[in-house]
């Protein structure tokens, strides 16, 4: 049991099938081990890795994005409008930036002051600020942007890391620290999990969550740049879909989705499963549509999975807490005896 004991807890699990995956997919699949398919790779979740930043928290206060994609698609394009207009990249930018922001506070706003389900809302704003950026350019794109943007997108960090992954590095760390090591993090976990003890407690929730949803905004964007200087596209269906494969990042992660529990460790392992899934299926000529079929197999697989672990984990609790009391029954016997 105890050389088991790892493989229970449900990161520990998780980062052990991330290694298998790895490991069978450099062994078993050609080209996956080649230096451009790892870099294409880890630039293909780009985006993704920034967007489940923000939507873990969310997650963990009892809230949820749905218009994270839809925020990407509509910063892109007004990065992408302006760029067309002959506005200076830093301008466009920081334009870019501030529409995101904007978007989430929108969102938070209509969470927070009129106490409206986040599913809600954000399942209309998703069609809301996509439908923002057709108003905006229409079903056309813009391909036309400077080279300092494309080579951002294209060019990488050494011979395998994309710059594109950069933002992601640099925000991880400081995400980290917010959720394990502050006293935001602290109230972050005391609003999932129990929020009439937290608001008792002095905990003001309403401004933690609208900070939330300004972060999700805000980050949406960062991912919105990224992928507009990826592709060297920007129009308003970027990023389709995007929110199924966060969601199911944050969920197979161990975000627990009644809010109170979970971790950016097996979040991370579970973005390298899903980047590594992504990876074998494309390589083995299977389409984006089928990709889709197994990301949502997986993601309520995660869900019972994650169940079935934490019952092993309450029974494995409950019995080594029945034995320690037969040993203070028995101690206290033999102690009486003497």
């Amino acid at each position: 049991m105890r050389l088991l004991r790892p493989f229970l807890n449900w990161d520990g699990l998780l980062a052990t099938l991330a290694v298998l995956a790895l490991t069978y997919a450099t062994l078993a699949v050609p080209n996956f081990a080649t230096g451009f398919n790892i870099s294409q790779a880890i630039a293909g979740i780009s985006e993704k890795a920034l967007l489940v930043l923000p939507m873990a928290l969310l997650m963990i206060t009892r809230e949820i994005d749905l218009s994270v994609a839809s925020m990407l698609a509509l910063t892109s394009v007004v990065l992408g409008a302006l760029i067309q207009a002959e506005v200076a990249m830093p301008l466009a930018i920081a334009a870019a930036l501030l529409t995101g922001a904007a978007a989430g506070l929108v969102n938070g706003m209509l969470v927070t002051r009129l106490g409206l389900s986040s599913l809600v809302v954000t399942l209309g704003t998703m069609a809301l600020f996509r439908g923002l950026g057709y108003v905006i350019l229409g079903p056309s794109s813009v391909n036309v942007l400077p080279d300092a943007l494309t080579d951002f997108g294209i060019n990488t960090l050494g011979p395998i890391l994309p710059w594109t992954m950069i933002p992601f590095l640099v925000l991880a760390p400081i995400f980290v620290v917010l959720l394990h090591f502050t006293p935001t993090g602290r109230r972050i976990y005391a609003i999932g999990g129990n929020p009439d003890t937290a608001r008792y407690s002095g905990v003001n929730a309403r401004r933690i969550r609208l900070m939330l949803f300004v972060i999700s905004g805000l980050v949406s964007a960062v991912a919105g740049i990224v992928f507009t200087a990826r592709l060297s596209n920007a129009r308003a269906d970027n990023a389709i879909g995007f929110e199924l494969d966060v969601i199911t990042v944050a969920l197979l992660g161990g975000i627990n989705v009644f809010g109170g529990r979970g971790n950016y460790a097996g979040v991370f392992c579970a973005l390298a499963l899903i980047a590594t899934l992504r990876n074998v299926l494309g390589l083995s000529q299977i389409g984006g549509d089928a990709q889709g079929i197994v990301i949502g197999l997986l993601l309520i697989v995660s869900l019972l999975a994650s169940n079935v672990v934490q019952r092993i984990l309450a029974a494995v609790q409950w019995r080594n807490t029945v034995k320690a009391q037969q040993r203070d029954v028995a101690n206290a016997g033999t102690t009486k005896g003497r």
